[in-house]
């Protein structure tokens, strides 16, 4: 019987996503959630596709990433899907950071888990999570390859001159101080998928990616390698975001310090948690704010003003970083679903070729799209991302390329 299933795990601080894969056809077997772990009130709720049976859930203490993917575990077991599965090739890990070194999808030994470990300090909400979930994930398959897939290695193509920062290159050097960008597999796939829409291969399309979440990320690709991206050393920087500020001048830490008597993580916190859409309206739920806006609310309207004045700046400079741009993609919950971003965000740049169709515009769809009209110079598209797909075909190809 040849593998061909892919379990993919994204482990955060306290939750666990995953989705099961078959890479025979690329169809989803399962997919679940298992989210406040460490509390009384832990849930996990599970979805198994494959075979048409409505979701389950449960609601009960989970003490760790360890009790956890045992919880997962015994429901893909009830499915007929469990981990002892002849036909699970592989387990593909989402792991945040992976800096320098890591540039494609990697193989997981006690030196990659040692230098996962060693990034730490520039991701430590992130990459202390990803761990105990691949540790936990080989004591319960020790026979099984784990690859780990970085956030960051799609970015590692990104030239010196945009990847460092202009401070002293042997302080620099020594903390790993660098542009390293996130959203990785998400602009890896949207950026293919966006040059199949336009039925070209992506070595002959340059794209300017939109990933609008909660975080958001823009990335310049030309030729199907990312040339420039938003965020930095952590996913602070750039665009304004859901709780994050994006870019602020580095003075405004040390005068929240001095005026304010501010420690490092008070500042850490306001400019992570308590910033971005959060800390100007008070929402960070994109229809909510246009709801307001609706109700003739200045404070959500400026917030909204702020967001999409970000985004045409990093539009602007990317096209100019490009040179020339086939296509603008916007993805991920904002980006796929908020049509007035999607053309506020365009407005008034026809004379770089952008321009948005309204009919089209207001089209819901799971499909990728062009949104743009047929004159446009530049196609304006909308592209659902699929970071669990992406992961899961780069794991299935490495894996396949080891046994062969």
């Amino acid at each position: 019987m040849t593998a061909t299933r892919i379990l993919v795990l994204n482990s955060g601080s306290s939750s666990v996503k995953y989705q099961l894969l078959d890479m025979a056809d690329g169809s989803r077997l399962a997919l679940g959630l298992v989210e406040r772990i460490g509390e009384e009130t832990s849930r996990l709720k599970h979805t198994p596709l494959a075979t048409g049976g409505g979701s389950r859930e449960q609601n009960r203490p989970i003490a760790d990433h360890e009790e956890a993917l045992k919880a997962v575990a015994a429901e893909l077991t009830e499915d007929g899907l469990g981990l002892d599965s002849p036909e699970l090739a592989a387990i593909g890990h989402r792991v945040v950071h992976g800096g320098k070194l890591f540039t494609e999808p990697t193989v997981i030994d006690d030196a990659v888990l040692k230098e996962v470990e060693r990034l730490i300090p520039v991701a430590p909400l992130h990459n202390p999570a990803n761990l105990t979930g691949i540790r936990t994930a080989q004591a319960l398959r020790p026979d099984l390859p784990q690859v780990a897939v970085f956030d960051t290695a799609f970015h590692t193509t990104m030239p010196e001159s945009a990847a460092r920062y202009a401070i002293d290159v042997k302080t620099a050097d020594e903390h790993r101080v660098r542009r390293y960008g996130f959203h990785g597999t998400s602009h890896a796939y949207v950026s293919r998928k966006t040059a199949a829409l336009l039925g070209k291969r992506p070595e002959d399309v340059n794209v300017i990616v939109l990933h609008l979440g909660n975080g958001a990320s823009a990335s310049a690709v030309r030729a199907g390698q990312c040339v420039e991206t938003s965020m930095g050393l952590t996913p602070l920087e750039g665009l304004v975001m859901g709780t994050r500020s994006g870019d602020v001048d580095p003075a405004v830490i040390f005068h929240l310090m001095r005026v304010a008597k501010m420690s490092a993580d008070a500042i850490d916190d306001l400019l992570n948690k308590k910033s971005g859409l959060i800390g100007l309206c008070g929402d960070n739920d994109m229809r909510e704010i246009r709801r307001r806006i609706d109700e003739g609310d200045q404070e959500a309207k400026l917030a909204f003003d702020i967001y999409v004045h970000r985004l045409k700046k990093y539009i602007g400079s990317y096209y100019a970083v490009l040179g020339r741009v086939d296509a603008v993609a916007f993805t991920a919950g904002v980006g796929e679903n908020a049509a007035p971003v999607r053309e506020a965000a365009v407005a008034g740049l026809e004379e770089l070729g952008l321009a948005v169709d309204g009919e089209l515009n207001s089209v819901r769809s799971d499909e990728p799209r062009l949104i743009s009209p047929e004159y446009a110079r530049v196609a304006v598209a909308v592209v659902p991302t699929d970071e669990e797909l992406e992961i899961a075909q780069q794991t299935y190809a490495l894996v396949q390329n080891r046994n062969d």
